[in-house]
């Protein structure tokens, strides 16, 4: 019987997915027929083509497309550094605030994960505070990454000034909650055997954390960050629609102004913007390994 019980947890989670996907097509087709029909219809079609032959100037444009002016190329780029600017200095404000936590965030020895190798190095510490420390960081991780980045951006741009750090900060928070219960849970999943090894032979709690603990954690912690870095890249623009400098404030200007050949430009220096963060991180990656 104890052989067959994760077999029923997962047939029971599919039942449950399965559900969920039916009730969900079901409200869509029933409740919402009539928004899913518009997509289709003649008129949002056309709609949607000249949006995009605007995009491109080829309708009610400017004599030449902003993406073809050599001089708006260099505006655009310079743009993009401010928003490569403001992603480094949130991830890095984010992966700092999660170095600092995320060892007080491991779940104590004695709960679902008894064996827990994040644990050893924490074995010291009275039982009550290592569950008062874990129960209270979660927490933060939790209400962090719940409230999302342009909430808090709304929130800090009454304390702090519009611009580049208002942006790293409220995108540094809300990753923070990301990037810090993704490696609490890196550590809680290591094998245990290392620092076992580490404390029978004497070792204290530095060398098991540096010895046991961070060769074995370090390259999915960074897979993790370096990740969440190409993520705020691409979350700039939401963030600069209203706290920020860089490609998201004149991405929100463009379009305020219909200037989409402007918009299409804005997209192209993202793409490639995006690109050479993939390329980054990839290297980044290998080097880890």
């Amino acid at each position: 019987m104890k052989a067959l019980r994760p077999v029923g947890i997962v047939g029971g989670t599919l039942v449950l997915a399965a559900g969920l996907f039916v009730a969900s097509w079901g409200y869509i087709l029933i409740d919402e027929w009539q928004a899913v029909s518009d997509l289709f219809r003649v008129g949002t079609v056309g709609d949607g083509w000249r949006f995009v032959l605007e995009l491109a100037g080829l309708r009610d444009g400017p004599a030449t497309p902003a993406f073809l002016e050599a001089g708006r190329w260099g505006d655009a780029l310079a743009l993009a550094y401010d928003t490569l600017v403001m992603s480094v200095l949130a991830i890095t404000i984010a992966t700092v605030g999660m170095a600092l936590t995320a060892p007080l965030a491991v779940r104590p020895r004695g709960a679902v994960r008894p064996s827990g190798a994040g644990n050893t190095w924490r074995a010291a510490a009275a039982p009550a505070l290592r569950w008062a420390s874990y129960l209270v960081i979660r927490t933060i991780y939790v209400f962090a990454r719940a409230v999302p980045e342009l909430v808090w951006a709304l929130i800090i741009i009454f304390v702090v000034q519009p611009g580049i750090v208002a942006g790293a900060i409220a995108l540094a928070i809300h990753n923070f909650g990301i990037v810090g219960k993704l490696s609490a849970e890196v550590v809680e999943d290591l094998d245990p055997a290392p620092m076992r090894a580490l404390a029978s032979s004497g070792a204290g709690t530095r060398q098991r954390l540096l010895y046991g603990v961070l060769p074995q954690a370090a390259p999915k912690m960074l897979t993790y960050v370096l990740y969440r870095w190409e993520v705020i890249m691409r979350t700039t623009i939401v963030v600069g629609f209203v706290a920020a400098s860089g490609l998201g404030r004149e991405f929100r200007l463009s379009m305020s102004f219909f200037q989409f050949t402007d918009v299409a430009l804005i997209l192209l220096v993202y793409f490639l913007l995006v690109g050479a963060g993939d390329m980054a991180s990839a290297g980044l990656r290998r080097l880890a390994r």
